[in-house]
Formats: C-alpha cells, sequence, structure tokens
C-alpha cells in the first residue's frame, strides 16, 4: 500500500502539466498542431537516438525493442478489425495507436525510475523504444490511410526520422561511439521537452470538457485494448517465457508490463493532430486514460510487482 500511494503521489505532477496545456489551449490559443510537428519531427528522434547511444547494446537486448513493436502490431492490427466493424466515423483509424502503444515516456519514465531505479530505467527505455518505432511506422501507417491514400500514407511514414535515429544510433553505438559531453545537456533538455510538451498537448486537444469520451465505441474499444489486452498479453508474454524458454530474466518482464498497463500515448494526440484525424477524440479518450491510470497502475503494480 505504501508503494501505491508512493506512487500515487509521483504521478501528479504529470496531470498538473496536462492543465496547464489546457490553461495554454483555452486561454492563450497556442496551437497544437504545431507544437505536434516539432515533437514528432525534432524532440521524438532526438529522445530516440541519445537512449539507444546510453544503453548497452547486445543482441538479447537489441532484440526487446522488435519483441514490444511485434506485441504492438499484433494488439493494434486486432483491434483494428473489431474497430472497423463498430466505429462508422473516421476515428476508427486512430483504434492502433490508440490501443497498441502508450504512453510510455511522458508518464511511463517518471514512473519507471521510481519502481526500478537508474539501472532498471535504461532496460525500460530500450523496451519502450518499441512503442515508438510501431507509432511512427505502422502505428502512423494506419492512421493516416484513415484520411490518406495508401501511396500518401507510406510517404509520410517515410519521413518521419524517428525510425532513422534509431537505426543510426544502434549502428553508432554497437561501434563504439558515444554522444560527446558537450551535447549531453542539449538532449538532456530535450528530453524535458519530450515530457512536458507531450503532456501539454493533451491538455491543448480538450477546449471544452463537456462530451469528454465523445464517440462511446471508441472510448470503449481504446480502454478495453490497452487495459485489458496489452496488460493480459504482456503477462501471457512473462508466463510462456518464464515456463519454457528462459530467454529474459524478471526485470525484462517487469518492463514490458509497466509499457502494458500505461494510459494511451500522448503522440496519438499528437498524430491525429498532425493529421486532423478526430484530434479532440483522440485527445479526449488519452486525458481519460490519463485519470483512469492515476489509480489504475499503482493497483496494478501492487498486485503483479509487489
Amino acid at each position: 500500500m505504501a508503494a501505491a500511494l508512493a506512487l500515487f503521489y509521483k504521478l501528479l505532477p504529470l496531470y498538473i502539466t496536462v492543465a496547464l496545456g489546457w490553461v495554454a489551449g483555452r486561454y492563450l490559443q497556442a496551437s497544437g498542431k504545431h507544437i505536434a510537428g516539432i515533437m514528432l519531427y525534432i524532440v521524438t528522434p532526438s529522445v530516440v537516438f541519445s537512449g539507444v547511444m546510453a544503453a548497452p547494446l547486445s543482441m538479447q537486448v537489441i532484440l526487446l525493442p522488435l519483441l514490444v513493436f511485434t506485441l504492438c502490431s499484433v494488439l493494434g492490427f486486432a483491434h483494428m478489425r473489431i474497430a472497423r466493424g463498430i466505429i462508422s466515423d473516421g476515428s476508427a483509424s486512430l483504434i492502433p495507436l490508440s490501443v497498441g502503444t502508450g504512453n510510455t515516456g511522458y508518464f511511463g519514465i517518471p514512473v519507471a525510475l521510481l519502481l526500478f531505479g537508474q539501472e532498471g530505467l535504461a532496460l525500460y527505455i530500450v523496451c519502450m523504444l518499441g512503442t515508438t518505432l510501431f507509432e511512427n511506422s505502422v502505428g502512423f501507417y494506419l492512421a493516416a490511410r484513415g484520411r490518406y491514400s495508401l501511396k500518401d500514407s507510406l510517404v509520410r511514414v517515410a519521413r518521419l526520422p524517428s525510425v532513422y535515429a534509431f537505426m543510426l544510433a544502434v549502428v553508432l553505438n554497437l561501434n563504439g561511439f558515444s554522444i560527446p559531453d558537450v551535447f549531453t545537456p542539449l538532449f538532456d533538455n530535450l528530453r524535458g521537452a519530450y515530457s512536458v510538451l507531450g503532456m501539454m498537448i493533451i491538455g491543448m486537444g480538450i477546449l471544452s470538457f463537456r462530451g469528454l469520451a465523445g464517440n462511446l465505441r471508441f472510448t470503449g474499444l481504446a480502454f478495453f485494448g490497452k487495459f485489458v489486452s496489452w496488460p493480459l498479453a504482456a503477462i501471457v508474454l512473462w508466463w510462456l517465457d518464464a515456463r519454457f524458454f528462459g530467454i529474459y530474466n524478471l526485470a525484462v518482464y517487469q518492463a514490458v508490463f509497466l509499457i502494458s498497463i500505461t494510459p494511451i500515448a500522448a503522440n496519438t494526440v499528437v498524430i491525429a493532430t498532425l493529421l486532423d484525424t478526430a484530434p479532440k477524440q483522440a485527445a479526449g479518450t488519452a486525458l481519460l486514460s490519463t485519470l483512469f491510470a492515476l489509480l489504475f497502475i499503482p493497483v496494478m503494480v501492487a498486485l503483479v510487482m509487489p
């Protein structure tokens, strides 16, 4: 119980940041679309690059983002099929992003630091890169297909720099390169901007708290996928590997499980805003999931990772 209360207290600044974003959007006419472009094309690839450069890479570790990416993709496609049958508006294309990924960076990193310490945080960030790769490839493509043609969607995915940042960092890291000390403060500042702007953009998308859930079918499916399907998939993976394969250890299982219980990603709102695809629906559902996670995460951590 003490750990759950400590975690609850640790999450409060994130909600204040969301509230500040709402104030900026409501009273200062701050443009979420401009910030979304900065996040997607500058801040996120910088965080991905510095995270991979700092990680102790081995083939086993390199495969972790690919494992998480695969889980994200399977969950995203499965729930996309359901969404096409029950959601008639354009927001259905956002379901793979809402379900497959999570707010693993802005929200998950402070939680991982509290639970795992600095050493466990590095492992968590490596796993987290799988969700970032999904967001910037399959997830973005499926969201864009709701508004653009196949060719235009592929072109937009090809322009996203995060995947290239990941591949470049892997090559440099494996060849013994590191980020020069003179640039360390720059990347530290970008990580701070990643968290603050990412949470604020959720608040910017909520100009009115009336009808926050929007399309209830969208919100219900997104919640089911994010808070039921994803944790179940993580637990099944944990059980299978611990029982039969023995590839990874407890720290990896816990990192993947934490990824599975994070709320809907703020980058879902970023991408929805950038593509102009139901951004209010995405922002409202992301905010509701973030509020829900304030209680959900401490409870799940207490039950599964005592």
